[in-house]
């Protein structure tokens, strides 16, 4: 199994978390999402335990909201002693409501209107991650109206190419995040925040791609962050006091994806950040890193219902379930890969190729093609799609209609309700 919290029962049924799948999705309906809250946890742990050993004390994961959004995954963050980085007033107000202490929130986004900015401050928002001069000017002007001084960081791209896929690649020149030190841009706008009264640079951020599995982005991106900081030091007399290295740690979908041990990742980092903060004659700047996907991918599955299974003879196998890309658009998006089983019939041979599709009025609803089943399969079966806890619950919408599914959080044995199912009256709430 790709996750030590996937096993398999002797009657040949798929456990997660330590509980029968299929009993699940029979106590709570289908299609559904469930996560491990044990698994959130140990992920926290070792991004939180391994960058306050490897970086010092100073040091802070902050968990990307924007994998997975609602408020009991915030409560979980504050109890591990996280940050978190948020991406919009959602995702701040969903925080505030948790009760998560929002001086440790950093507020990102590459378009953050005045009234995204103004709500921000009102909440308590401690950083602001800036992504271009007119917002540093929006920031310094909202927060003289409000009588603050607003902290920030800059984000920077430095250029790396993380050979990810395109769409989630965010740190080369041309990228629509931050401001290229290449071109001289990044220079620019921290003149032009240095020289804002009701602002206070606190440093600068990057964030060079996503699904990355083993340390040369993060090395390659803090030479140059590192190298940055000591020239700015040189030209303005500034010396930046933290340093955000971006994202975290790519997650196994797939067998063959390779297992990364974070931990040892993350001291590699702090080893070479050091060294070139030594030959910088740099002091260490307090490291932020901002793990989501691998905080809480792999501690969650998504159960469907077969509804059909359809041979087109000399052509393609489909089974289609009660879900697709309303609740997982991944696949249709980007081509992700996923491991998908059948729940009940781990045991049996997978000798027949199917593509696993959606409900969804529209031929790209694939939530997989390809995937070996069993040739028993059919209506009323269980498939279970694994570590889907990230970006598939925060990126769900209800296309065709179709009410969001509920979120089931297991932990030591039992489980809860941490988001209800839509209902169609959801659907109907905005409409007049």
């Amino acid at each position: 199994m790709i996750c030590n919290n996937l096993t398999v029962s002797p009657k040949g049924h798929l456990r997660f978390a330590g509980m029968d799948a299929a009993e699940l999705l029979c106590r709570f309906g289908s299609p559904l999402y469930l996560m491990d809250e044990q698994r959130i946890r140990q992920n926290c742990q070792t991004y939180y335990n391994a960058m306050k050993a490897a970086f010092g004390e100073a040091a802070l994961p902050l968990y990307a909201s924007k994998a997975a959004s609602f408020m009991e995954v915030y409560r979980i963050a504050e109890s591990e002693g996280m940050g978190i980085d948020v991406v919009s007033c959602g995702e701040i107000h969903t925080a505030k409501k948790a009760g998560f202490p929002m001086e440790n929130a950093y507020f990102h986004s590459n378009n953050k209107t005045d009234a995204d900015i103004a709500f921000a401050m009102e909440n308590g928002v401690g950083c602001f991650v800036a992504d271009h001069p007119e917002e540093v000017l929006a920031i310094d002007a909202i927060a003289a109206e409000k009588g603050i001084t607003q902290k920030i960081l800059l984000r920077l791209t430095p250029g790396i190419d993380t050979h990810t896929y395109e769409a989630v690649n965010t740190g080369k020149v041309d990228s629509k995040f931050g401001s290229a030190i290449e071109t001289g841009q990044a220079e620019e706008i921290t003149k032009l925040a240095l020289d804002c009264k009701n602002v206070r640079l606190a440093g600068f951020h990057c964030h060079v791609g996503s699904q990355v599995f083993d340390s040369d982005t993060f090395l390659r991106s803090a030479e140059i962050m590192l190298k940055f900081i000591a020239a700015i030091r040189e030209t303005y007399g500034f010396l930046a006091e933290e340093l955000d290295l971006g994202g975290g740690y790519g997650v196994r979908y797939l067998e063959s994806d390779p297992e990364i041990d974070i931990a040892a990742n993350i001291y590699e980092v702090a080893a070479f950040v050091k060294e070139q903060c030594k030959a910088l004659n740099l002091p260490l700047p307090a490291i932020r890193m901002e793990p989501g996907r691998s905080i809480v991918a792999d501690a969650g599955i998504t159960l469907y219902t077969v509804g059909a299974v359809k041979t087109i003879p000399g052509y393609k196998n489909y089974v289609s379930v009660d879900g697709g890309m309303g609740d997982n658009p991944r696949y249709a998006l980007y081509e992700s890969p996923y491991t998908v089983v059948a729940a009940e019939k781990m045991n049996e041979p997978c000798s027949v190729l199917y593509d696993v599709v959606g409900r969804c009025c529209e031929s790209g609803d694939v939530l997989q093609p390809a995937v070996s089943l069993p040739a028993s399969m059919k209506r009323g079966d269980i498939i279970a799609v694994l570590t889907t806890g990230a970006y598939n619950y925060s990126m769900a919408s209800n296309y065709n209609r179709i009410p969001r599914l509920p979120i089931v959080m297991i932990k030591d044995g039992d489980c809860r309700v941490v988001v209800r199912r839509e209902t169609l009256d959801d659907i109907i709430g905005c409409d007049l």
